[in-house]
């Protein structure tokens, strides 16, 4: 593939979902941290475009989706301007690495993500990142639905259980995503 046709989407591998004391921690993301790196490095290897994805929301949750207004307001999480709302040290964003603030689950809602692609002539996208059901669901979804060729690398998203990850996975490669493995990602980029 060429770089101009795939670019890798990094969900919300941020302190407040990832790190062991994080309030709104992912069960299975520290688990995931050695494969999300090994793709990224592969993508920075062969100098592919990418892309980390950060939920940040105002401090005064006003920008909060009405679900989780209640819990917001009673434990924050990722807000702007603190470290819970940086992305983990492990996978820091370099300098030519594109950084896109979300404030809901999907990546493509109300970003400038799909102009960015499109710019980019990017046909492909590989999604990797936490959480399975939420944010890389929602944003897998979208990515087929904006007509992009998709790939899941399976042991390089988390949910915070396998039961809940692995029924997601199921819906969502019946959808045509095409889901990979951590060490086909070098292969899918030749």
């Amino acid at each position: 593939m060429s770089k101009k046709q795939t670019a890798l989407l990094i969900i919300d591998m941020q302190n407040d979902f990832v790190l062991e004391d994080a309030p709104f921690r992912i069960k299975g993301a520290l688990e995931i941290v050695d494969n999300v790196r090994a793709v990224l490095e592969e993508f920075r290897s062969k100098n592919f475009p990418i892309f980390h994805m950060a939920r940040v929301q105002r401090r005064d949750g006003s920008d909060i989706e009405i679900t989780r207004k209640e819990s917001f307001s009673k434990t924050p999480f990722a807000v702007e301007g603190t470290k819970g709302a940086q992305i983990i040290d492990e996978l820091k964003p370099k300098e030519n690495e594109y950084r896109v603030k979300k404030i809901r689950m999907s990546a493509f809602f109300n970003t400038d993500l799909d102009s960015i692609l499109r710019s980019l002539e990017i046909k492909n996208v590989v999604i990797v990142g936490v959480q399975t059901p939420n944010c890389i669901r929602t944003t897998a979804f979208d990515a087929v639905a904006y007509n992009y060729i998709t790939y899941l690398v399976e042991d390089a998203v988390a949910g915070q259980s396998q039961e809940i990850h692995q029924a997601n996975v199921l819906d969502m490669r019946n959808i045509g995503i095409r889901i990979i493995k951590t060490e086909q990602v070098e292969g899918l980029l030749k």
